[in-house]
């Protein structure tokens, strides 16, 4: 299966709680950190719920 880099590139202040939550089920907590999950469909509506606030970067 396909991987995919999420990289938290804003802050999550004066973001809704459901936001919050989201990035950290995604394993992010600090800014600039990288972490690698599978490209699932569940995965990617996450990204697409916080992705003003995370960068995403696809690999093989």
């Amino acid at each position: 299966m396909a991987k995919i880099k999420v990289k938290k590139v804003k802050s999550a202040i004066n973001r809704t709680l459901t936001q919050k939550r989201i990035l950290e089920s995604l394993g992010l907590h600090k800014m600039n950190q990288v972490v690698e999950h599978d490209d699932t469909p569940s995965i990617l509506g996450m990204i697409n719920k916080v992705q003003h606030l995370v960068s995403v970067e696809g690999t093989k």
